[in-house]
């Protein structure tokens, strides 16, 4: 339990910190739009490409594992498409934001530095992958998706080019695909270049937790209770529990990558989720009602499974 609250608590302080420079007006209303600017355009992408650049995609594709995370993934983004259709009824824009944010586990500031200090650097590997799982298919397939509802009042010809173009701009998936091409090609890159992508792209976790902080100071969340708490049930509890059942009932696989599928899945929602909403300015307030409901209870569920699966 104790990685976890290692973890956990550093997460809060980031986001009460920003809640308290926008409570106390240090920083302006402005600054969290710029805040997220910073992260989607200049801090993510060079993350994204040196985590992509640096393993190699063979150690990525590692497909029982990914294939018990993913039908997780699947099943509980499915879930929450339909409920958000029928129930909370919810243009598709939002709805692909809703099925994100249900589903975009934190790996990379929760599962990374729980995995480091849990096993170390060698058991961390798990973490890893789907860390890149996320950043290159999650939000590849979020992006697109909203995309071709914000165009779906062009012709058909127009809207795949308007997409296609969008995809094209985007920052984030075009870090991930030419990290992949450098993993692909071996290529070497310069220690300064490596170097450069670190340190920029370790702002991108801390920087989006702030601006999380800062929307919340002076506002009233308007996001619906029950719409919340659904989400945050389907992420804590179905999300992991699918998993398990592939995993281990389903794909058999060992201990520590079965075990490693469902703790990754049973973490919090990742701000990355609230980074897009920002940037779209499509579902903010419920993606950061359940990255904050998500991320505080988390403590109790992963807690649990360290210690049922002996890992803690």
């Amino acid at each position: 339990m104790e990685p976890v609250l290692n973890v956990g608590l550093p997460v809060f302080a980031i986001i009460l910190l920003g809640y308290l420079a926008g409570r106390f007006a240090i920083l302006g209303e402005s600054a969290t739009e710029a805040l997220n600017a910073l992260v989607y355009f200049f801090a993510l992408p060079p993350l994204l490409f040196v985590s992509m650049a640096r393993v190699p995609l063979a150690e990525i594709f590692n497909g029982p594992f990914l294939a018990a995370y993913s039908g997780g993934v699947l099943g509980t983004f499915a879930l929450s498409m339909a409920a958000g259709l029928f129930i909370f009824q919810h243009r598709p824009a939002a709805l692909t934001l809703q099925g994100m944010t249900t589903i975009f586990t934190n790996t990379g500031y929760m599962g990374v530095p729980l995995y480091l200090v849990a096993f170390g650097e060698q058991g961390a590997l798990p973490a890893i992958i789907l860390t890149l799982f996320n950043g290159a298919l999650v939000v590849g397939l979020t992006i697109v998706l909203i995309e071709l509802d914000l165009r779906s009042g062009s012709e058909p010809y127009k809207i795949l080019g308007d997409v296609a173009l969008a995809i094209i701009k985007n920052p984030l998936l075009m870090a991930a695909l030419a990290g992949m091409a450098v993993s692909y090609f071996e290529v070497a890159m310069p220690r300064s270049v490596l170097n450069f992508c670190t340190i920029l792209g370790n702002a991108s976790g801390p920087s989006a937790l702030f601006a999380m902080g800062l929307f919340l100071a002076g506002r009233r969340l308007a996001a619906q209770p029950l719409e919340i708490a659904w989400m945050s049930l389907l992420k804590l509890v179905l999300q992991p529990a699918l998993t398990a059942w592939l995993a281990f009932g389903v794909l058999g696989l060992e201990l520590f990558w079965a075990a490693s599928a469902v703790i990754m899945a049973a973490l919090p929602t990742g701000s990355t989720a609230f980074v897009i909403a920002q940037r779209y300015g499509i579902y903010v307030e419920e993606a950061t009602a359940v990255t904050l409901v998500t991320t505080g209870l988390s403590f109790f569920t992963v807690s649990a499974l360290l210690v049922w699966y002996g890992l803690g």
